[in-house]
């Protein structure tokens, strides 16, 4: 039996690659790895009918091209990505409207409507606080600080993380973010250290920034130069590299406000 392959309109090819972009754009915006949200473009152009997908991936933006009718015609479209809180409930609902597209055959306007109901999950506000705090805080025990030096990370990380909310909330640069949270969290500690609270102090004074560590960038980074993304590897790379700097000009600044010498 032979299969007829049904040819796409220009309209209809362009409702598609919008459709895919849109998709991709979500996953980049909210910490996938390059090789994943190229994979999920791909299978979910594939779904909707088209040829093939190609796509070139920079931290920012993304290029996008659909191939239909053996490869004749292309629609190119372009989306910029801006750069929002890691998520990967988000990145989990994209593929998971992938699956079932392939699987149950479904058309682009399953796909739009899908991607309109997709909403972050985020977990309660104060529960992020407490446990951030007692994560910064268990570090502190583990590193050999004493009741009193636990409890003052605990209440400096905690304050830290609702500072670095809050400034997230009202739409703050991540730099600024990162330096004025990291300036919390050592003034705080800092001041504890000045009353000479405890004489393991400087424990807490390290481990109250454990927040601020941007680990899941360095780790894409990584993951993106080894799979050859080079671009959006150094990009993710140099982006951690900048929410690092924010942090030590944060405690840095902490530390002359309040004139200490050292850890």
């Amino acid at each position: 039996m032979e299969e007829i392959q049904t040819q796409l309109t220009y309209e209809e090819q362009t409702k598609i690659t919008r459709a895919v972009i849109k998709a991709a754009v979500l996953m980049l915006e909210y910490g996938a790895e390059s090789r994943l949200i190229e994979q999920t473009a791909q299978r979910l152009g594939k779904a909707l009918g088209v040829d093939s997908v190609e796509l070139s991936l920079i931290p920012s933006a993304i290029v996008l091209t659909t191939l239909t009718n053996n490869q004749t015609h292309s629609v190119t479209t372009t989306r910029r990505a801006y750069h929002k809180p890691i998520n990967m409930s988000i990145v989990c609902d994209v593929q998971r409207m992938c699956h079932q597209t392939e699987k149950e055959k479904r058309d682009v306007s399953f796909v739009l409507k899908t991607m309109k109901e997709i909403q972050a999950n985020y977990y309660n506000r104060w529960l992020v606080v407490f446990m951030i705090g007692l994560s910064c805080a268990s570090f502190a025990y583990l590193n050999g600080a004493d009741l009193i030096s636990f409890f003052v990370t605990f209440f400096a990380s905690g304050i830290a993380m609702f500072t670095r909310q809050e400034l997230a909330k009202r739409k703050f640069v991540m730099i600024i973010t990162f330096a004025a949270t990291a300036f919390v969290a050592t003034l705080i500690s800092g001041l504890a250290h000045i009353y000479e609270l405890s004489d393991k102090i400087d424990i807490a004074l390290s481990s109250s920034v454990i927040l601020l560590a941007p680990g899941f960038p360095f780790i894409n980074s990584v993951l993106d130069a080894v799979k050859g993304y080079l671009a959006m590897g150094w990009g993710r790379w140099m982006q951690a590299v900048l929410l690092t700097v924010a942090t030590a000009i944060g405690i840095v600044f902490a530390f002359v406000v309040l004139d200490l010498k050292g850890w």
